[in-house]
C-alpha cells in the first residue's frame, strides 16, 4: 500500500514579496501568489488523490492556497502548524529593524531560545510543530487503516508554511541537524513524503 504525506507551502504574500519578518500575521495571498498557484495547478505540479485527507494550518493564506489548488475540499485545520510568531517584529523589514539591539540579538541567537516580545522562540515553535506532526501522523495512520482492504493509497495533503515544513523535515527526516533552512521550499511548492511504520522513509521535492 502506498502511504504518502504531501506538504505544500502557501503561495506568495506581501510578506514574502517584501521580505518581511512575519508568521502570526494572518494575511492574504498577494495577487502574484494567486496567479502563480493557478498556473502551477494547471501545469499539473500538485499531487492529488480524490480520496485523500486534506489539512491546513487554519490561516487565511493556507486556506486560500488549498482552494486554489484543489477547489472547495473538506479539510481540517491543525493549529500547531501555524507559522512562527515573530512578536513585535511582525510585518517589519530588516531595514526597519536594523540597529535595534533586541532584534539583532534575536537574529544572532544560534540556540533558538530567545523570545521576541509578544512572540515565541524557535525552540518553542519547533516543539509546537512536532506536536502537530504527531497529531497528523496519528490521523494518517487511521487513513492507512481505512484504505488497507480497498487496496488504494493512503494520502494526506497539508497546506502550511515554510518554517513548519523546515521543522518537520529537520526533526523527522533522519538526516543530520545541520541547516534548518535547507528544507525551505519556494512558495507554492513542497515535498512528498513516503511513510512506512509511522516514519518518513523517503522524500521528494516538487
Amino acid at each position: 500500500m502506498k502511504s504518502q504525506i504531501h506538504l505544500i507551502r502557501h503561495g506568495i504574500t506581501v510578506g514574502n514579496r517584501d521580505k518581511l519578518f512575519y508568521g502570526a500575521s494572518d494575511i492574504d495571498l498577494a495577487e502574484e501568489g494567486i496567479q502563480a498557484l493557478k498556473e502551477q495547478a494547471a501545469d499539473g505540479l500538485y499531487p492529488y488523490d480524490e480520496n485523500g485527507d486534506f489539512y491546513t494550518s487554519g490561516m487565511k493564506r493556507t486556506e486560500q492556497t488549498l482552494e486554489l489548488i484543489y477547489g472547495n475540499r473538506d479539510h481540517e485545520a491543525i493549529d500547531e502548524f501555524r507559522e512562527v510568531n515573530c512578536g513585535i517584529y511582525e510585518m517589519k523589514s530588516f531595514k526597519e529593524l536594523k540597529g535595534n539591539e533586541d532584534f539583532e540579538a534575536w537574529l544572532a541567537d544560534n540556540t533558538g531560545q530567545t523570545v521576541p516580545e509578544g512572540g515565541e522562540s524557535i525552540v518553542q515553535f519547533n516543539e509546537r510543530v512536532q506536536e502537530g506532526f504527531r497529531k497528523l501522523m496519528a490521523q494518517h495512520q487511521l487513513k492507512e487503516l481505512s484504505v488497507r482492504h480497498a487496496g488504494g493509497p493512503a494520502t494526506s495533503t497539508v497546506v502550511c508554511h515554510g518554517g513548519v515544513i523546515c521543522s518537520i523535515l529537520q526533526e523527522n527526516s533522519g538526516e543530520p541537524l545541520d541547516n534548518f533552512f535547507k528544507w525551505m521550499p519556494d512558495p507554492g511548492h513542497g515535498y512528498t513524503l513516503d511513510i512506512e511504520d509511522g516514519k518518513i522513509v523517503k522524500y521528494e521535492k516538487f
